[in-house]
């Protein structure tokens, strides 16, 4: 069940709470909004029903969750927003666009692809430092080296730092550098890696495995959220399906499916799900009027000489030709971009 607490409930008469439902043998986790404290209680339903929380001090309403997604359901507590860096995420927040290139190949280029996304519009820089690749062969990142160049391009542009996390061993690493940790497609069935980013205390975007269905996805949060980190984004990557005239099929069906079940924000990332350059702009445009919360857009400045993924991610002159279309579109639905 979730506890909601008043809007002027002490932090005295919160921690009271969260020691009653500690003593009662249930586990108390606390997320902080902007007017209220939500405290949600997990354990038996039989225990949970017994225990009378009701009539503590500070205590406005007791809503049961039936959903096995307790903490990720949307019941009573409306939407989140998450704070990557100084940039905040949510569906009243402005539509975010977060780009970069698919992998991080050296300092003057991050640099350069910063500024140049920066300047079109961009709020928050992604890049790889560690690459999941279907070959052994193929590049697999710069790995530390990656991330110190994520971090002097923030330094020089002021764009916050998304990049993936596939080893648990390398999070104390990570978390040095960057300011949102991704856990990606094929990790998101890696509970042992959601267990540890949900106790970093960094904001964790956590991406749809290409083969799993909202309920999967929804449970995955979960992990994460139980740990204690209530900072996580959910993004939609393209599904796996019959299709093959693109690399995956990307279900725009779940942006508004899984706003109607969760709190947290739900992003977008076109380039993935599609594989092809020329097929980015309108599924960003669809995204966007799809009620997603952010787009994850890869841009690389010289494409063709790109060590992965080249072929998806778009030059800055279709970028910059993109941005104010989707302006357009959050205009239209009554967001901003």
């Amino acid at each position: 069940m979730i506890v909601i607490t008043q809007p002027n409930a002490t932090e005295e008469q919160i921690q009271r709470i969260v020691t009653r439902v500690r003593e009662f043998g249930l586990e108390a986790q606390v997320s902080r909004g902007a007017s209220r404290v939500i405290i949600g209680v997990i354990g038996p339903e039989a225990l949970l029903r017994e225990k009378p929380l009701a009539a503590m001090a500070g205590v406005e309403a007791i809503v049961p969750v039936l959903k096995p997604y307790k903490l990720a359901a949307r019941d009573s507590r409306g939407s989140s927003s998450v704070a990557i860096g100084n940039v905040r995420l949510g569906e009243h927040e402005d539509v975010v666009l977060i780009c970069g290139p698919c992998s991080v190949e050296s300092r003057e280029q991050i640099q350069s692809i910063a500024t140049i996304v920066k300047e079109s519009g961009a709020k928050i820089l992604r890049g790889g430092a560690f690459k999941p690749r279907t070959s052994p062969y193929s590049f697999q990142g710069l790995r530390e080296d990656g991330l110190r160049f994520l971090a002097e391009a923030r330094a020089k542009t002021g764009l916050p730092v998304v990049t993936e996390v596939m080893d648990p061993r390398d999070l104390p690493m990570i978390e040095k550098y960057a300011d949102c940790l991704q856990v990606g497609t094929r990790n998101m069935h890696n509970f042992s890696l959601l267990k540890e980013v949900g106790r970093s205390r960094l904001p964790v975007l956590l991406k749809r495995g290409f083969s799993a269905t909202i309920y999967d996805l929804m449970m995955s949060a979960e992990y994460i959220l139980n740990e204690g980190n209530s900072n996580v984004v959910l993004c939609e990557r393209g599904i796996r399906t019959f299709e093959t005239a693109a690399r995956y099929t990307l279900d725009l069906s779940a942006v508004p499916i899984l706003k109607s079940k969760t709190h947290l924000p739900v992003i977008v990332d076109p380039t993935h799900a599609l594989g092809l350059r020329e097929f980015v702009p309108q599924m960003s445009l669809a995204a966007v009027a799809a009620g997603a919360d952010a787009l994850m857009i890869e841009v690389h400045d010289s494409p063709e000489q790109a060590k992965s993924d080249g072929n998806q991610a778009l030059t800055p002159e279709i970028f910059a030709e993109l941005v104010p279309r989707l302006r357009a579109v959050a205009a239209a639905i009554g967001r901003t971009l």
